[in-house]
């Protein structure tokens, strides 16, 4: 029975932590059913609000999931491992790929919400892209889903005035999508850099990227600038924080 003294953890985090740890090990694995409350009031010897906010600290944290009628599962989803350095490689979008082919290999991604729009250009974007106060940019707005769960929302800044009246504009940019358009305008990406912060969600992003409470987003943001190191685009994103893990290479 955890036993929590003023210097410790208060006893349902150490019943959070017991519980993680056997996901962690195997014993429990992804679909599995997580002990309920009547168990954990049994086994730790602990009031029922003890054991609901034991398991709302899995659930709050993703790892677990809570199916209305019938217990608190693990959460039966693999994170993606999003490779930073691979997924903008020449050589894949360049060929026609997606750079999504980076990170999901063969499990099912699909983006949605799909909206093209031109815009002024937020001052924000404005300032990445290094246009005018008056300039317009195009906007394309989606959303991504892998394995049927969304997972992340990105719109992309391209400026108006290199992009209007091209395949940028469609929904289906095509093989390779915007890069492998751009190249062919002769503004073919070269340099990119991100900028990423851990946040929480807006209550929009919640619900569009079907977030549990407590749940973080990482936020990032990506300029693409050509040899000449002209901006051609900016993206930012909003990834579900308990779905995604970063990977780079460096040189030492």
């Amino acid at each position: 029975m955890p036993t929590s003294e003023n210097d410790s953890p208060p006893v349902y985090r150490e019943i959070a932590d017991a519980l993680r740890s056997a996901i962690d090990s195997g014993e429990l694995s992804d679909g599995d059913r997580i002990p309920g409350e009547n168990e954990l009031m049994k086994r730790h010897g602990v009031a029922r609000a003890t054991a609901r906010q034991a398991l709302s600290v899995l659930i709050n944290e993703g790892i677990a999931v809570a199916v209305r009628g019938s217990g608190v599962y693990v959460r039966a989803f693999r994170p993606l491992v999003r490779h930073g350095r691979a997924r903008l490689s020449r050589d894949l979008w360049g060929a026609g790929r997606s750079i999504w082919e980076a990170d999901a290999v063969e499990r099912p991604f699909a983006a949605d919400s799909v909206t093209v729009a031109e815009l002024l250009a937020p001052a924000h974007v404005a300032r990445a892209l290094g246009l005018g106060s008056d300039e317009q940019v195009v906007a394309r707005r989606r959303r991504y889903r892998l394995d049927g769960r969304p997972m992340q929302l990105a719109t992309s800044y391209l400026p108006a005035a290199l992009v209007s009246g091209t395949p940028v504009t469609r929904e289906d940019t095509g093989p390779g999508g915007i890069y492998a358009r751009l190249a062919e305008l002769g503004h073919a990406p070269a340099h990119f850099t991100e900028e990423i912060r851990v946040r929480m969600p807006s209550p929009d992003e919640r619900a569009q990227l079907a977030l549990a409470p407590g749940t973080p987003v990482l936020h990032i943001m990506r300029v693409a600038l050509t040899a000449g190191h002209r901006a051609v685009e900016l993206n930012e994103m909003t990834l579900d924080g308990s779905a995604y893990v970063l990977r780079y290479d460096f040189e030492a």
